[in-house]
């Protein structure tokens, strides 16, 4: 086993505090029909009237206001003209998958008779618009729209535009010191642009250029009376996108999600978002954004981690409703086997933490020459989870490479995990030769000679920009719920006046309980019946992975969600427990 920086034992148990969210403002205009406690979860993120709430398509940014699309429009336009051969290069994530299938079918629609896509295999081209991506396209295509990917590939662009080949950057990610020479960028994280909103994901951006360019479309009178298309129809792919690749929802990216949301509820969506649905037992009529973000999701990435993404990508092109069951039980046993392949390397995560406890690190590093390379973000998120410190976790980058490291890396508040990328690559000129990212989560190939080194830097970095408080993980709650306010109606009105998700959290809320009763699921889920001393109400309650060989607390301070158990049909009101406390 490798050598690691790691977590002392005796801190590697997270503490976490509870601290109540206070409101941004003064609600107003709501009126009697909605619940006080609902008012008051708005307030708290900034949402202080209906109007605020209300998310319409209308009320999208205009896709003027985003940088680069001229351009961009005017070359797409021209390749239409010309029937020129297009290429997508997407990404091999969620965001990627959903985006490429966004532009194979928006294209499409708008006149592009031949438009193809690529998905890199990150173990054989790696990450984006890569020369060695270039290299494998076969014919060569006259244009190649990048989604999710490409403002840092200044190689890959060079080496496109060496054969001849337009290039469009389509990207959401932040930009290096140097940018590629594409023909046309949209990006609205680029420096200067004036777009309001930097939450768009790469499906996102991708949709407002097919928005652009279908106003171009019509100003030139392409379209005969009522024959324009309509893109609206390919909301749920974005709205699959936006929620896994964890964005932030600001009100830009909910009108997005919502409109996308109500086309599968109203069975409406597209034949493979249908499938992935049914696969993964949600039901479509009560589709929410946890569901995307924890059901649909994860079983596209699986195809980019662990196979080859244009899986994912087929499942989400075909209109047949049989081929595209297909794939999506095919998605599902990949996940099935990611899930299990995960576990196995998170194990042995946490006994090289337990085996460390001479060692103290604030920004944790682990190497394990036999973990997945496709998996070790994974790994990552969960110890961030269960140590509330920046993780970063290796694996050789493949069996043909085993002298180069791939890492995945994510991040807690306040530690920008792709800002000390950069200053360790300016401390250490050379010792990182890739890597990229955003606050919470990056990517970086290392030289396996070089991890001891790169590990003792970035626990440096750590030390350096975070202090205890920083280190002290925090549940955010709503506050307490009144006596007789967790009613099965209330649920209701909280899940519909989603969508939740990053930036804009679940509702959760923290109450004093007496444990009545409680008894395991499985081996480490909890089902218990908590009593409210203040009324004596008895609220069924679940908790998952909680369970760790001693009974929970007779009196407990909990934090938990509103939600709605669906059983057999039958809905009623239960607690979905995230932290308890003895009290």
């Amino acid at each position: 086993m490798a050598p690691a920086s790691l977590l002392a034992k005796e801190r590697s148990v997270k503490k976490i505090s509870l601290r109540r969210r206070e409101a941004l403002g003064a609600p107003s205009g709501w009126g009697s029909d909605v619940h006080p406690v609902l008012q008051q979860v708005f307030a708290a993120r900034g949402v202080l009237s209906p109007s605020d709430a209300e998310y319409r398509l209308a009320r999208l940014l205009s896709p003027q206001q985003l940088g680069g699309l001229n351009k961009a429009v005017a070359l797409l336009s021209e390749a239409i003209s010309d029937d020129w051969t297009i290429l997508i290069a997407g990404d091999y994530d969620c965001d990627g998958a959903t985006g490429t299938a966004v532009a194979v079918r928006g294209l499409r629609m708008l006149g592009a008779r031949r438009v193809d896509y690529a998905v890199p295999n990150r173990f054989i081209h790696g990450y984006g618009l890569s020369p060695a991506l270039v290299d494998s396209l076969q014919p060569t295509p006259q244009l190649i729209i990048t989604v999710d990917n490409g403002v840092a590939s200044v190689a890959g662009v060079a080496a496109a535009q060496s054969r001849g080949i337009r290039v469009i950057v389509t990207d959401h990610h932040l930009p290096g010191e140097q940018l590629p020479a594409a023909d046309a960028m949209v990006n609205p994280n680029l420096s200067g642009d004036s777009f309001p909103s930097k939450a768009l994901a790469g499906v996102g951006v991708m949709f407002y250029l097919l928005l652009a360019l279908r106003a171009s479309l019509r100003e030139q009178g392409a379209f005969a009376p009522g024959s324009e298309p309509d893109l609206s129809v390919l909301l749920d792919l974005v709205a699959v996108g936006t929620v896994a690749d964890l964005v932030p929802l600001d009100f830009n990216n909910r009108v997005l999600v919502e409109a996308g949301m109500r086309r599968v509820r109203s069975g409406r969506g597209h034949a493979g978002v249908m499938a992935l649905v049914e696969a993964s037992q949600r039901s479509a009529a009560t589709l929410c954004a946890s569901d995307l973000g924890f059901a649909i999701g994860p079983r596209l990435n699986a195809a980019g981690r662990l196979e080859d993404m244009r899986i994912g990508v087929e499942c989400l092109l075909t209109d047949d409703p049989v081929q595209a069951r297909r794939y999506a039980d095919l998605l599902s046993s990949i996940n099935q086997e990611r899930r299990e392949l995960q576990a196995a390397m998170v194990a042995e995560a946490e006994v090289m933490v337990s085996r460390a406890a001479d060692i103290d690190a604030v920004g944790v590093a682990l190497f394990e020459p036999s973990w997945h390379a496709g998996v070790v973000g994974l790994v990552a998120s969960k110890l961030k989870e269960r140590l509330h410190r920046p993780v970063i976790a290796f694996a050789p980058a493949s069996e043909d490479l085993p002298d180069e490291l791939r890492g995945s890396g994510r991040s807690i508040p306040g530690f920008h995990i792709r800002d000390a990328l950069v200053m360790i690559d300016a401390r250490h000129p050379g010792l990182i030769p890739r890597f990229g990212g955003h606050a919470m989560a990056a990517g970086l190939s290392l030289r396996a000679e070089d991890y001891p080194r790169f590990a003792e830097a970035f626990d440096a970095i750590a030390r350096e920009w975070l202090d205890e408080d920083h280190l002290q993980a925090v549940q955010h709650t709503d506050g307490e719920l009144p006596p007789g306010a967790a009613t099965l109606e209330l649920a209701r009105e909280l899940r519909a006046a989603g969508p939740w998700g990053q930036a804009f959290p679940e509702p959760v809320f923290d109450n004093l309980f007496e444990c009545a009763s409680w008894r395991l699921m499985g081996e480490r889920h909890l089902r218990l019946s908590l009593r409210d001393p203040r009324d004596g109400s008895v609220h069924d309650a679940v908790m998952f992975n909680a369970y760790e060989g001693t009974p929970p607390p007779v009196v407990l301070r909990a934090a938990y969600e509103l939600v709605i158990n669906d059983w057999q049909g039958r809905e009623s009101a239960r607690l979905l427990l995230r932290y308890m406390e003895p009290a």
